[in-house]
C-alpha cells in the first residue's frame, strides 16, 4: 500500500523519520536519485532519500519523453553507451510494460541531406545488433509518404523507419519510489541541504531544513550520496570542489494532436546547424523538442524557453511541414529541463559526452550525467562506488527486475479502451486501488489528454502533493497537456482535489493563483509573459 508519510498528515511523521540513523543518504529526488533508493533499498540498506524541491521537480521531468539507445551517439563513436542503453531500452520494454511503451520514428532521406541513406542504415544495422533484432528499414517514397503523411515532399526520395521507446518521465519516477518504498526506503520532499555533516573531516549525513516550516534537522547516515544532477557543483562547493559541470537547457513545445496529427515520430537534421530534432505523439498532445544551449540561468530558477529557441523549434517545424502553416499561436504550452553534462570545453555543446560520471571526495559520492534509460546502470554503479563507505555491506550487485511482476486490473471497471495497461504501468499494484477510489465519472479522461480524473484524486490522497504545480505538472502532465496549464477545468480539480488534501479555502486559492503565475513566467511562450 502508499506509504503514509506521502499522505496530507503524513508530514508529521517527519521529525522521528529523520532522526534515525541511516545506512545511506540520497540527495536528490530525480530519477538517478530514486533508482539508487530502489537498489539500496532491496539490497538490504536503511536508505532516505530527500528533496529540495519536489520529486522529479528538475530534469527528470522535463525530459524529452524518450527512452531510446542514443542512436546519434554511435556518430560521435560512444559505443559502450549506445549499447548500453540500447540494453536498458529493452529491458523497460518488458519490465515496464504501460509505462515505457514503444515509438516508431520516421526520417526522410532527402535530396542533398545528411545523413544519407547509406551511413543511417549502417547505424541502424550496430543499432540492431545491439538490441538482438533485425528489421526492414528503408521505405520508397510513396510507401514512406503513407507512414509519415504532412512532411515535405520537395526532394524526397524514401525514408527510414526504426523503433525506440516513449515514457511518462515524471511517473517513471514515481513508480521508482513507490517499488522503493515496498522495500522499506523513505523518501520525502521539500527537505533542502543547508549543510553536510561531518565525523573526522568525512561527510555522514546532512543538516535539513523543511521548506514547508523552516525547520531544522540533522541527518546522520554511514554514507551520503549526491544524485543531484545539473545541481551538483552547488552541493560539492559545501566541500571546496571545483565546478566540472555544464548545464545544458534542451527545450520543448507542446501542441495539440489534432494540429500535428502523428502516427509515428518523425526525426530529422535541422536545416540550419544539422542537429537532430522530432515531434511525436505523446499523451495525447505532440511534443516537439529538443533544443541543446549553455543555460547561464541560476539553477534556483525554473528554467524556461526562450524565443530563440521558439523560434528555432518552429523553423524546423516549417521546414518538415510546410503545408501545416503551424504557428505560435498553435501552442499549448512548453517547457525546458536543464541537463547535467561534464564540461570538457567543447565549443559546440551538443559535442559534450552524455556518460555518467562519478567522484568521492571527503565521504561525499557525487553522481551526476548520463540518461534517462540507463539510470538503473548508473543506479548499480553508483552502490559500488559507495562499497567503502559501507565496507560490511556485501550485497550482490547484478541487475534486478526494475518492477515487481503485479496482479492485472479487474476488467469489470468499464475503463475506457487502453486504460488499463497505462495504469498498470504507472501505478504497479497500486492501480486497482486507484480505480477503485474513483467516484462517479472519474474513470473518464479528462478531454484533450489520457489522463483520468481518477488520477487526480490519487496523487491528492497518497503521493505527497505539497504544492498544486506538484499535482498538475508531474503527478500528472495536465499543465503541459491543456492550454493555459488548465486554468478551464480548475473547478472541477479543486472539487475532486481540496477535501483530499485538507486545505482550506485560503490555502486552495493562494497555491492557485501561485501555480497560474508559475506556469505563465515557464511554461507559456516568451511571448506571453510580459
Amino acid at each position: 500500500m502508499p506509504a503514509a508519510h506521502w499522505r496530507p498528515a503524513g508530514r508529521e511523521l517527519l521529525a522521528d523519520m529523520l532522526a534515525l540513523e541511516w545506512d545511506l543518504l540520497i540527495i536528490g529526488g530525480g530519477i538517478t536519485g530514486a533508482g539508487i533508493l530502489l537498489e539500496a533499498s532491496r539490497r538490504g540498506l536503511r536508505a532516505l532519500l530527500v528533496e529540495q524541491r519536489d520529486f522529479a521537480w528538475g530534469t527528470s521531468s522535463r525530459s524529452s519523453k524518450l527512452v531510446h539507445g542514443g542512436l546519434r551517439y554511435l556518430k560521435e563513436g560512444q559505443f559502450s553507451l549506445t549499447r548500453e542503453s540500447v540494453h536498458e531500452r529493452e529491458s523497460l520494454l518488458r519490465e515496464a510494460a504501460g509505462l515505457v511503451e514503444p515509438q516508431s520514428f520516421a526520417f526522410g532521406d532527402y535530396e542533398g541531406r545528411k545523413p544519407g541513406r547509406r551511413s543511417m542504415l549502417l547505424g541502424l544495422a550496430i543499432y540492431d545488433r545491439m538490441a538482438g533484432q533485425r528489421e526492414r528499414h528503408y521505405h520508397e517514397r510513396e510507401a514512406f509518404l503513407q507512414m509519415a503523411p504532412h512532411i515535405r515532399t520537395e526532394g524526397l526520395r524514401g525514408g527510414i523507419c526504426y523503433h525506440d521507446a516513449k515514457t511518462d518521465d515524471a511517473r517513471l519516477v514515481m513508480r521508482v519510489l513507490h517499488e522503493a518504498q515496498q522495500h522499506g526506503g523513505a523518501a520525502f520532499n521539500y527537505l533542502s541541504v543547508q549543510s553536510l555533516r561531518r565525523e573526522g573531516g568525512t561527510v555522514r549525513g546532512a543538516v535539513l531544513r523543511d521548506e514547508l516550516t523552516q525547520t531544522m534537522q540533522t541527518v546522520r547516515a554511514r554514507a551520503t550520496i549526491s544524485a543531484t544532477g545539473a545541481w551538483a557543483d552547488l552541493l560539492r562547493a559545501h566541500n571546496g570542489a571545483k565546478p566540472r559541470l555544464r548545464p545544458l537547457r534542451g527545450s520543448h513545445l507542446v501542441l495539440p494532436a489534432w494540429r500535428l496529427p502523428l502516427a509515428q515520430a518523425v526525426s530529422l537534421m535541422h536545416p540550419r546547424d544539422g542537429r537532430p530534432v522530432f515531434a511525436f505523439p505523446w499523451e495525447g498532445v505532440t511534443l516537439v523538442g529538443t533544443t541543446d544551449v549553455d543555460h547561464s540561468a541560476h539553477l534556483s530558477r525554473e528554467a524556461a524557453i526562450t524565443q530563440e529557441e521558439t523560434d528555432y523549434l518552429l523553423a524546423a517545424l516549417h521546414d518538415q511541414f510546410p503545408t501545416l502553416g503551424l504557428s505560435e499561436q498553435d501552442v499549448i504550452a512548453t517547457y525546458a529541463g536543464v541537463r547535467p553534462v561534464i564540461d570538457t570545453g567543447k565549443s559546440d555543446p551538443s559535442k559534450e559526452a552524455r556518460d555518467h560520471a562519478l567522484w568521492l571526495e571527503d565521504g561525499l559520492l557525487t553522481v551526476t550525467g548520463g540518461k534517462l534509460t540507463t539510470f538503473r546502470v548508473i543506479a548499480l554503479d553508483t552502490l559500488k562506488h559507495a562499497r567503502p563507505l559501507l565496507p560490511e555491506w556485501q550485497a550482490d550487485l547484478a541487475p534486478q527486475p526494475i518492477f515487481r511482476n503485479t496482479a492485472p486490473l479487474n476488467h469489470g471497471l468499464h475503463l475506457p479502451a487502453g486504460q488499463a495497461h497505462r495504469l498498470e504501468g504507472r501505478y504497479g499494484a497500486q492501480a486497482q486501488a486507484l480505480a477503485e477510489a474513483a467516484r462517479e465519472d472519474e474513470l473518464q479522461v479528462v478531454p484533450g489528454t489520457q489522463t483520468l480524473w481518477a488520477q487526480l484524486r490519487w496523487a491528492a490522497r497518497h503521493e505527497a502533493v505539497l504544492r498544486l504545480d506538484d499535482l498538475l505538472l508531474r503527478r500528472t502532465r495536465l499543465g503541459i497537456q491543456l492550454r493555459g496549464g488548465g486554468a478551464d477545468i480548475m473547478p472541477r480539480v479543486r472539487a475532486i482535489c481540496q477535501p483530499e488534501l485538507e486545505w482550506s479555502d485560503e490555502r486552495w486559492t493562494a497555491e492557485e493563483a501561485a501555480y497560474l503565475a508559475l506556469w505563465k513566467n515557464h511554461y507559456s511562450l516568451p511571448r506571453e509573459r510580459a
